[in-house]
């Protein structure tokens, strides 16, 4: 395969997306592929998806195809790619050749066993763990062994610093002397991270990356090889981490879920967008706000330098809300994918739309809200204990006088809750003196919307049937 160089407009902002797919997408991931969409929009850029399936061990089809299904569904999508690791190994062939031609890599033949034993001489006196450069050609490492397969390290300088200027950290030096001879190709020789990620980066032009803080001991490793090969090096900057509410790492019990969990948990991609731009960005104080809203709103400058702490119960706070403010008939397709019981047959006995439209405040997901419109239409006729709690001769005769001025008024919902207010003063009871026997009596549960609604609702047909029945 001949060498491949993507040619891309040299003045464009271009950031990337790089997940591994060794498992599924998850929230700090997401955030990322956030930020580094939300950057490269804002400023007319391009956005690059590559999928870094260089291990071939733990890489999966499944998994890559979780990270697109994920991105698909939060409307992440790339201008570019994605592009396969695993398809551009003839291209890091090409740059091994040029660090060993300049004598700025070596084939490095000590054992898993000699660098274990290595560390532990290390650790023993005090010192960090760290390769040793034996099998630099200057150090006349002997002969070669026959039983090892070799590694491609990379011969880091062993003077000076290297430093840069962190998009989010301000800047950030590292002494050379911290740094040892980095690996470049495994011994069944395939790319390591950080050699396939400076030649991707490089040659796909990525102008600012953006990623977790976890890859800083990353960047300087990556500097000096950008600068080794000749290439340009971009803007670096360094998210802070997402922690659980008590600081520790996030877990799966913390919410670490993957991004698609979310989705058949019930919440909405925008409500997850507009949730994670909180963490680690300031917006002042609007809390929600549309995918539009925060393009419009969004800079590198606001980005924390700490790090921020995942709160199930905010988001399930802000997912409520966006519920809430979106159209009835957006809900009813959403919630199809729920598969509610006896849909069709709801459907055609009752104004779905409205049904929604009175719920949706009510439900933090749409999986509630499933649950509502469940409990609404099937929770009928009600159990003995609500019937022995609230339905006696009392409550009784007073529905039966209700429902007696009921039928003379025209079916609205302002008629009936206007005639529900005149029908308690005049009555001399309080609402849940009458509402909570009514809710009983023609829903069969507690947990109703307001009563007028619920009323208007079901219908004259049915509130009648209801209430008349023994």
């Amino acid at each position: 395969m001949p060498f491949l160089v993507l040619i891309f407009n040299t003045f464009m902002i271009r950031t990337r997306f790089a997940p591994s797919p060794t498992g599924s997408l998850h929230i700090g991931g997401v955030r990322t592929a956030l930020f580094s969409w939300a950057f490269a929009k804002k400023n007319n850029g391009s956005f690059v998806l590559r999928i870094e399936d260089s291990d071939n061990i733990r890489s999966t089809q499944e998994s890559t195809q979780v990270i697109l299904d994920g991105l698909n569904w939060l409307g992440l999508t790339p201008d570019e790619g994605p592009y396969y690791q695993s398809k551009r190994k003839d291209i890091y062939e090409t740059y091994v050749n040029k660090l060993l031609e300049n004598n700025l890599a070596y084939w490095c033949y000590t054992s898993k066993d000699e660098l274990q034993v290595l560390r532990e001489h290390q650790l023993r006196n005090g010192l960090k763990p760290r390769y040793d450069g034996r099998w630099r050609p200057e150090n006349n490492p002997g002969a070669i062994p026959t039983d090892v397969k070799p590694v491609l390290r990379f011969k880091n300088p062993d003077i000076g610093k290297v430093s840069w200027n962190d998009l989010v950290k301000g800047k950030i030096e590292i002494d050379n002397k911290e740094l040892d001879d980095m690996i470049l190709l495994r011994s069944d020789g395939s790319p390591t991270y950080n050699f396939a990620v400076v030649v991707d980066d490089a040659l796909m032009e990525i102008s600012h990356i953006l990623r977790g803080e976890d890859h800083i001991s990353n960047t300087p490793r990556q500097i000096n090889l950008y600068e080794a090969l000749n290439l340009n090096i971009p803007n670096f900057g360094h998210l802070p981490m997402i922690l659980s509410p008590d600081g520790d790492r996030l877990s799966k019990r913390h919410g670490a879920l993957s991004v698609l969990e979310y989705k058949e948990d019930g919440f909405l991609s925008e409500a997850l967008i507009n949730y994670l731009s909180k963490l680690g960005w300031s917006s002042g104080d609007k809390e929600i706000f549309s995918v539009k809203e925060f393009l419009d709103l969004f800079n590198l400058e606001n980005i924390s330098k700490s790090a921020s702490r995942f709160d199930y119960e905010k988001l399930q706070w802000v997912n409520s809300e966006h519920i809430s403010q979106l159209d009835s008939d957006k809900l009813l397709d959403l919630i199809h994918d729920f598969k509610i019981q006896n849909f069709n047959e709801i459907k055609e006995n009752f104004d779905m739309k409205y049904a929604i439209e009175i719920l949706k405040t009510r439900a933090k997901k749409i999986s509630e809200l499933k649950t509502e419109l469940e409990s609404l239409f099937f929770s009928y006729p009600a159990n003995s204990e609500l019937k022995s709690k609230y339905l006696d001769q009392e409550s009784n005769n007073l529905l039966l006088k209700f429902l007696e001025k009921l039928n003379k008024i025209q079916w609205t919902e302002e008629s009936i809750n206007n005639l529900i207010k005149d029908f308690i003063k005049e009555e001399g009871v309080k609402m849940p003196q009458f509402a909570m026997p009514l809710r009983v009596k023609i829903a069969g549960t507690t947990q109703t919307p307001a009563i007028h609604q619920l009323i208007f609702l079901f219908g004259k047909k049915l509130v009648n049937d209801r209430i008349l029945q023994n």
